[in-house]
């Protein structure tokens, strides 16, 4: 279903759920060195600094496809995420629940916000333990991945995330869903500490309260 595809390109925070997970596996956490848990902890407030956020993003699947769009995000618990045209679908995470607006369908989808792996981003505060496990933490020059699975599913596919070191700043991000597909996000234009209308979080669909015979579907 195109719901399910434009959250796959998404590939952050709203696809886990949404799929048949794999075969439960024991949890892996990294083996990780003083130096790794310095650099969680400088993550960890990194993540907990980020108040409000907007930035245009690129998403790209493993069969080439390709998406933009816009992201703005409101911690705690607020986000909303817009397709660029020809698509008119959107995503509003409302602070309790994710409402997902399919324009072909004309019909929406509505999810408990906490049902996603990365919902941990948009939660206060935010830690890279507990309910999630870091499986893994590779650095590179001027960068750093770090991967991580939900503790109780780990099955369910995983989400790294990618900074830019010195100043560290989030990048991109990958999701490996449960089938094994990729798609990548990364993050342009990306401003911080911007004021944004009480509105802009709360989900209405296109044309309701047009004409007196509209309908939330």
């Amino acid at each position: 279903m195109k719901i399910f595809k434009n959250l796959l390109l998404l590939a952050c925070l709203l696809t886990i759920f949404s799929l048949p997970a794999l075969a439960d596996d024991a949890v892996k956490p990294a083996r990780l060195s003083p130096e790794d848990r310095a650099e969680i902890q400088q993550i960890e407030d990194y993540l907990n600094g980020l108040k409000t956020i907007t930035a245009d993003y690129l998403q790209i699947d493993d069969q080439g496809g390709m998406m933009r769009g816009t992201i703005m995000i409101q911690r705690p618990g607020k986000m909303r995420v817009t397709y660029d045209p020809p698509s008119h679908d959107f995503i509003v995470a409302d602070g309790s629940m994710v409402h997902i607006w399919n324009d072909d369908l004309k019909e929406q989808t509505n999810v408990e916000e906490g049902a996603s792996l990365a919902e941990f981003i948009l939660r206060d505060p935010v830690k890279l333990s507990g309910d999630v496990v870091v499986t893994g933490i590779k650095h590179f020059p001027a960068k750093l991945e770090v991967t991580l699975v939900q503790a109780n599913d780990p099955g369910a596919g995983q989400l790294t995330l990618i900074f830019e070191e010195n100043p560290l700043l989030l990048r991109q991000w990958r999701v490996v869903d449960p089938q094994g597909r990729t798609t990548g996000v990364s993050l342009e234009n990306v401003r911080y500490d911007v004021t944004m209308p009480a509105k802009t979080f709360y989900f209405q669909p296109p044309g309701f309260g047009r004409n007196k015979n509209s309908q939330i579907p």
